[in-house]
């Protein structure tokens, strides 16, 4: 196991994840007791909310108001999503932590479908993100490439075109002198499969060694435990995850787009493994519960249902 990663970085997905594709309103009070009851199972970072148009993703109306009501734990970063420049400035007008980042989607299609821009309107709206952060001091921490393993609408996605928009976006950081640490590679709609992740990882990896790729997983196809271990092989220590397996994308093209690899299964399965997580698994099954409970219907996740293995030891 020595090259396999002692400790895991999670990035807890469900409350933002989750509820943006749920087809009935969620109340802006049980979001609220969700993000703080995952704040109370040793995650460090949980993604409450995102800044969208309301009118194309209603589930995020209520996203100040949610910010506003989190009783925040220390250590436990609340963040938020958001597509453009406005998404940046309404996150800035509330209590979570807010940092840099940049976003593109190797599919051209999905683009224009989930922003309504192409890649060159995507890429000059990075260019905005990027004036307003150097205006601000705010360094950039993140980037992530949607439909990284391939596209609904278009089909296979090859390592080389994923390379190409880390490629661009690299360009446009060197324009600003600012460095990228963390790029964050996403299965948006579930194309992913053990030897694509191995070949897109180690395509950037070829190219940018030095830096810290993510995995952004969904399980659409039943792929993203296969894949998150395909990641750890690889040394990949970093995996957005959500909570029960909560979530999916509203404009991928696809009604089974499911949502993110389920937290607590991923955290059974790297303990197991003698993984570290820093997450108390149980008190994470009894959040899964919460979800079910919130959202009114089944929820995919495994470990929710078979339970942990402590009562057993």
């Amino acid at each position: 196991m020595s090259d396999w990663p002692q400790h895991i970085h999670l990035h807890e997905e469900g409350p933002r994840e989750g509820f943006q594709i749920e087809p009935l309103p969620i109340a802006t009070a049980d979001k609220v007791r969700f993000i703080e009851a995952l704040a109370d199972t040793g995650l460090a970072d949980v993604q409450a909310v995102s800044f969208v148009n309301p009118k194309r993703v209603p589930g995020m109306a209520d996203a100040e108001a949610v910010a506003q009501a989190i009783t925040r734990r220390p250590g436990v970063r609340y963040t938020a999503t958001w597509l453009n420049l406005r998404g940046l400035e309404r996150a800035l007008q509330t209590p979570l932590d807010v940092h840099g980042s940049l976003q593109i989607s190797a599919s051209e299609s999905f683009s224009q479908r989930n922003t309504g821009k192409d890649t060159a309107q995507t890429l000059q709206e990075q260019r905005l993100v990027l004036d307003f952060c150097r205006a601000r001091g705010m360094p950039i921490k993140s980037a992530i490439v949607m439909t990284a393993f391939g596209c609904n609408l278009e089909g296979a996605i090859a390592p080389a075109r994923v390379v190409e928009r880390v490629e661009q976006l690299q360009a446009l950081l060197a324009e600003y002198d600012m460095p990228l640490p963390y790029l964050r590679l996403a299965d948006t709609v579930g194309w992913a499969h053990p030897n694509g992740v191995a070949a897109v990882v180690g395509a950037v990896r070829e190219r940018w060694p030095d830096l810290t790729l993510g995995l952004h997983l969904h399980d659409t196809r039943g792929t993203a435990m296969a894949n998150a271990l395909m990641g750890l092989s690889l040394g990949v220590n970093h995996f957005d995850s959500s909570c029960a397996g909560l979530g999916g994308c509203p404009f991928a093209g696809h009604q089974g787009a499911a949502g993110n690899i389920c937290t607590e299964d991923l955290v059974f399965m790297c303990e197991e493994m003698g993984i570290a997580t820093g997450v108390d698994l149980d008190a994470l099954i009894a959040c899964a519960h919460m979800a079910e409970d919130i959202v009114g219907h089944p929820l995919p996740g495994k470990v929710m249902r078979g339970g942990s293995l402590s009562r057993f030891r």
